[in-house]
């Protein structure tokens, strides 16, 4: 008699697809953010705003020695460091992700995360203390930024709304206990599926 898979075993072995999703997204994000610096860095004079968007959007071509969004300069070589713990951590946990969108938010997170290592280990001055090509700038906005910059932030925002959601690694989502019971005892119906997650068609 077939008896319902635990959720073990639901998450049993490595989904091809997940990180196939993963890689595709990275290597998108990766070519897309170091194109848009190379045609920065070879037709954009350094420092001179170039508008785009009358006052609202404008490119102006800075190297970058600190963080995200120009922040923490001078510390470049912890954010080297950082960089790749960051990577080495994703590749690792990859293999854990069967949720489509969950390996799109690491993907987005990769691909912003190896664009901006590549810059400090790469560029100038020196191997990890290279500095990063930024160059987009919005009015309010206190910082120039990139391309990579832009995906590793909307990565962080799909983290926040996937958690928000209680959607798991695994696709499925999370049911507090007793929620689906309370709903169920109100129609007099006896609750018979497990309380602490529920299958999520969308995330699958």
């Amino acid at each position: 008699m077939a008896t319902e898979p635990t959720a073990a075993a639901r998450t049993a072995g490595v989904s091809v697809r997940a990180i196939f999703a993963l890689v595709t997204v990275a290597l998108a994000v990766f070519a897309f953010d170091q194109i848009t610096k190379y045609f920065v860095v070879e037709n954009l004079p350094l420092g001179e705003p170039v508008p785009v968007l009358g006052n609202v959007l404008d490119f102006v071509f800075v190297k970058n020695p600190g963080a995200a969004f120009s922040f923490a300069s001078g510390a470049t070589w912890i954010f080297s460091i950082a960089a790749s713990v960051v990577t080495v951590f994703i590749i690792f946990f990859a293999r854990r992700i069967r949720s489509l969108t969950w390996a799109i938010m690491f993907g987005m997170l990769l691909g912003g995360t190896l664009g901006n290592l590549a810059d400090r280990l790469l560029r100038e001055p020196s191997f990890g203390l290279g500095h990063v090509i930024d160059f987009i700038r919005v009015a309010g906005f206190p910082a120039v930024f990139n391309i990579a910059d832009s995906f590793i932030v909307a990565s962080m925002g799909l983290f926040i709304i996937l958690t928000i959601r209680g959607v798991g690694l695994d696709g499925q989502r999370e049911v507090k206990p007793g929620a689906a019971g309370s709903g169920a005892a109100s129609h007099g119906v006896a609750d018979s599926t497990p309380a602490d997650s529920t299958p999520d068609a969308a995330e699958r």
